[in-house]
């Protein structure tokens, strides 16, 4: 009986041999100052890549102003985008497919992160509870955000092209748009941190307009073809809640439904993210199975898959490929691993954000 994993597929323009798609994995190894991917960057991503595979990479920022990690790389700067060139030509290599995932982290930042030391925005001046980190990597409270007016918002849409744009120009071979976990699109389309009552707040598709004026501005750049969105539905990473989320998913994925995109990526919500245990929130529905009815196109599905479980999921229709991000970070040759039913390598989660080659590209492979 044949692996439904390892049948070939199509993303949009994206040709795949397999499914087992790398999921972006916030590592905090960019070059300082600047965010600057770097040789052992291209390292980490060569050592995954594979014949017809598809990684997707960390979140980038698409701005300086839209920073909210220390460490996390970006694209809009010459030296950002000649350091991507090397990962991108590293993936090449192999025959693998590379796209970029652009964020910004709206209220999910400090004000040391921010290049003239402003509080972070948001679509409203709700501060999300908890703490983070400033920009020397020490633990702070999070500060009371200011709420974007129509103009910035613009602006913001602006500085996503333009990311795009310079994602084309470091040889990816699509970008993935980031309305995930909590950052600034995610905070735009959830009633928990938008209460604005202008155009981008309100109803549903008042949320969801600041989402899809991103991904329409993206398309322009790439063809739709060539571009995703990454959604959490049910989500509570980073003080994320809606008062009525099915509804609003149903919506948001309505609206991306007759774009063309190559695909949309969900994240299935897990009961704790930094636990090693993949329990599901007792009262969320399985995310894939739901939107993939909705939105018709092809559907990445992420969030403690197993190689059986997402075997089943492509097998059942309800996903079209399976994003990993623990197994791929122990793993570099997770798709040989998985097709000959080898063992597999554990991770090592003190190592997973900051530092060096160390629990990065020191993962042994198989033989």
């Amino acid at each position: 009986m044949s692996d439904p994993l390892f049948e070939p597929t199509r993303l949009g323009a994206l040709e795949l041999y397999h499914r087992v798609v790398m999921a972006p994995l916030t590592r905090l190894r960019s070059a300082q100052p600047g965010d600057i991917p770097t040789t052992l960057n291209a390292e980490y991503y060569g050592q995954r890549a594979s014949q017809g595979g598809l990684l997707i990479t960390e979140a980038t920022d698409i701005a300086e102003d839209a920073r909210g990690y220390p460490g996390a790389p970006g694209v809009h700067s010459p030296e950002q985008i000649a350091g991507w060139r090397l990962v991108t030509a590293a993936v090449h290599a192999k025959g693998g497919l590379i796209v970029n995932q652009i964020w910004h982290c709206g209220r999910i930042s400090h004000s040391s992160m921010r290049p003239d030391g402003s509080v972070p925005v948001a679509p409203s001046a709700i501060a999300a509870a908890g703490g983070h980190v400033n920009a020397r990597g020490e633990g702070v409270a999070f500060e009371t955000p200011h709420a974007l007016s129509v103009s910035e918002i613009a602006a913001i849409v602006a500085e996503f092209r333009q990311a795009a744009v310079n994602a084309k120009d470091a040889g990816f071979d699509g970008v993935e748009v980031h309305g995930a976990n909590g950052y600034l699109l995610d905070q735009f389309l959830r009633d928990g941190s938008n209460q604005r009552s202008d155009s981008y707040g309100g109803s549903f598709e008042n949320r969801t307009r600041f989402l899809l004026e991103v991904v329409d501005a993206v398309a322009e750049v790439w063809g739709p073809e060539r571009v995703g969105v990454r959604l959490s539905p049910w989500g509570s990473f980073n003080d994320m809640r809606d008062s009525d989320t099915g509804a609003l998913f149903d919506h948001v994925v309505g609206a991306l439904a007759p774009r063309g995109l190559a695909y949309l990526h969900l994240v299935e919500p897990r009961a704790d993210q930094t636990s090693d245990v993949n329990a599901l929130h007792a009262d969320a529905p399985d995310a894939a199975s739901r939107f993939k009815r909705i939105f018709s196109g092809p559907v990445i599905a992420a969030g403690g898959f197993t190689h059986e479980t997402g075997a089943a999921a492509v097998a059942a229709g309800n996903a079209d490929a399976i994003a990993y991000g623990r197994l791929f970070i122990a793993n570099p040759d997770l798709p040989e691993r998985f097709r000959t039913g080898a063992s597999l390598n554990r991770h090592d989660r003190s190592t997973f954000y900051g530092g060096g080659a160390k629990g990065y590209t020191d993962y042994p492979f198989l033989g």
